[in-house]
C-alpha cells in the first residue's frame, strides 16, 4: 500500500514539473518573439539559420551520444539570449 502512495506521489510531483517547464516555456516564446524577429530581420548573411540547423542536428543525435560529466544550468537552458551567444 506505501508503494502505490509513493507512486502516486511522485507521478503528481513529475506532472507538476512538466506542467510548469511548459508553461515557461510557452511564456519564454512568448516575451522573446520580439527579440527573434528583430534577430531574424538582423541576420544578413544567415548565422542565425545555420545556426538553427546545426542546432536540431545536435538535438537529433545526443540520444545517442550523450555528454557525461557536462551539465547545463537551469538560467542556461531558460535564458532567452542562449541561441544568440556565438554572435558576441
Amino acid at each position: 500500500m506505501q508503494i502505490l502512495a509513493v507512486d502516486i506521489a511522485s507521478t503528481l510531483v513529475d506532472d507538476a514539473t512538466a506542467l510548469v517547464t511548459g508553461f515557461g516555456r510557452a511564456f519564454l516564446r512568448f516575451a522573446t518573439g520580439p527579440i527573434d524577429r528583430i534577430a531574424n530581420a538582423c541576420d544578413i548573411a544567415g548565422v542565425l539559420t545555420e545556426r538553427r540547423a546545426t542546432f536540431r542536428m545536435w538535438r537529433a543525435n545526443r540520444g545517442r551520444a550523450r555528454h557525461e560529466g557536462r551539465r547545463i544550468s537551469l538560467l542556461g537552458r531558460l535564458s532567452p539570449f542562449r541561441s544568440l551567444a556565438h554572435l558576441t
